[in-house]
């Protein structure tokens, strides 16, 4: 059941009546002028939450909860495949599974030595199960309310309860909004980040790096570092707004997960699956903005006939392909975009489109299989390079370069890749930033680039 909202509301502003209720989900195209920022999604009270950590699987359902051991992406496939539809909805999502999958499940998807020292001590995954959402449609200037009978265990009249649910998240979305909160100061100790290396350091790790390079274990790496800083008592849901005003992205999401908040500004799609068409979209190649339009022209210029940066992008593309090759019909792996630049708020990026047909037997966790982490932020060959990633990183990923999004009750899915990301535990913010690395890197070149990529992250959290 779908009603279209009669509402002039912003969809941050539809969010902020939902935001802190238990497991509310906010997938936020806020780069709206952007092509692929066509729609955004509000999802809260699920019937139903998937969480892991290693083998070990937790289902809440309300009060009630039940623990298992087994491997959690089949124990994922079960419950998508329990909760099944047919029905075709012309939104682009009716009802499905919402959260986030940690780079870290690498580790169960390949069996390589697991080395990284684990800091924050967060789930593997974590999976809403939603038969109700707010679907903001950007282009069209509507916002609709759909509820779904998918896990509803009541045996009363469905349509009428159905028609009582959605009314009611009509009403909440049309209800005036609370005044501004008044904005909190910085608490003793907060707005200093610390990084878990030294500009020596991380120069040490990409020499690191490129003596594997030079042996021939790998092309390239992906390497990042990890800041983190005190936050006090401000409200995580205050940093995102001002995030995604500083650095509107089109794979943005604001996640209360009860101890964990996730504020993402990723401007890179992982996967999308629309009926039985596969989509990536990697980012490999990156300059800051200029203070002007013709110094930005000239930044682009440089970008696009940079040898080693394309060089770089095309390793990667080549890697997608292989990778989507592993569930694709034969022939069907195409790039339909190669070598585009995109223009975010602090940076420039270099992107292709990679797309194929999948087999008929194939379905998204088979997608999550063969493709995930994404390749843009592992490196070439991928397998290798997560096992250097994990030797020279002294801490695990967790969210950062897993990927965060949906994947409906139809088999369709849209997930980012989880760059440009804060996450907030118990006062503490974390975020990562990393670029790519090959023969030709200039170890304090890549230190630059990182603070570039993470300037809008460290001035929402430090006002700097």
């Amino acid at each position: 059941m779908k009603k279209e909202i009669e509402t002039s509301k912003s969809a941050i502003d539809i969010f902020k009546q939902f935001y802190d209720a238990p497991y509310s989900v906010f997938l936020d195209s806020s780069l709206i002028n952007n092509e692929l920022g066509e729609n955004s999604i509000i999802v809260f009270d699920p019937f139903l939450v998937f969480t892991s950590k290693g083998d070990r699987i937790r289902l809440i359902k309300g009060s009630h909860i039940e623990e298992y051991t087994e491997d959690p992406l089949l124990f994922l496939r079960e419950l998508l495949d329990k909760y099944k539809s047919t029905y075709v909805s012309e939104l682009p999502f009716f009802s499905g599974a919402i959260g986030y999958f940690s780079y870290d499940l690498c580790h169960r998807i390949e069996t390589f030595k697991d080395h990284g020292k684990e800091d924050m001590d967060i789930p593997d995954m974590i999976f809403g199960f939603y038969s109700n959402a707010i679907i903001i449609d950007h282009k069209c200037r509507k916002t609709y309310a759909a509820v779904s009978s998918i896990g509803f265990e009541n045996t009363g009249d469905i349509d009428q309860i159905l028609d009582r649910r959605i009314n009611g998240i009509i009403r909440r979305v049309c209800e005036s909004s609370e005044g501004n909160k008044p904005v909190k100061k910085m608490t003793e100790g907060q707005g200093s980040v610390a990084s878990n290396f030294t500009l020596e350091e991380y120069c040490n790790m990409i020499r690191m790096a490129k003596e594997y390079i030079r042996n021939g274990d790998i092309y390239q790496a992906n390497l990042s570092q990890q800041f983190r800083t005190y936050i006090g008592d401000s409200d995580p849901f205050d940093i995102y707004v001002d995030l995604r005003q500083l650095n509107p992205a089109p794979f943005s999401a604001y996640m209360n997960f009860e101890a964990i908040k996730v504020l993402s500004s990723s401007p890179e799609r992982f996967l999308k699956i629309n009926g039985r068409t596969i989509e990536i979209r990697p980012i490999k190649g990156t300059r800051p903005r200029g203070k002007t339009k013709e110094e930005d022209d000239k930044l682009k210029d440089e970008l696009i006939n940079s040898e080693k940066d394309r060089a770089e992008h095309i390793m990667i593309v080549d890697l997608e392909r292989n990778d989507l090759g592993r569930v694709c019909r034969i022939g069907s792996v195409h790039v339909e975009k190669m070598l585009e630049i995109e223009e975010y708020s602090t940076v420039l990026h270099l992107v292709s489109t990679v797309k194929g047909e999948l087999l008929d037997d194939v379905d998204m966790i088979d997608c999550i299989k063969a493709t995930f982490p994404g390749g843009s932020i592992t490196g070439a060959p991928k397998i290798r390079s997560m096992e250097i990633i994990d030797e020279l990183e002294p801490v695990k990923r967790n969210i950062y370069t897993g990927s965060i999004g949906y994947m409906d009750f139809n088999g369709n899915c849209d997930l980012n890749i989880a760059i440009r990301t804060i996450v907030i535990k118990d006062n503490e913010a974390f975020f990562n930033v990393g670029g790519g690395i090959v023969w030709d890197s200039v170890p304090e070149d890549e230190y630059r680039e990182t603070l570039d990529k993470g300037k809008a992250l460290l001035k929402v959290l430090t006002g700097r």
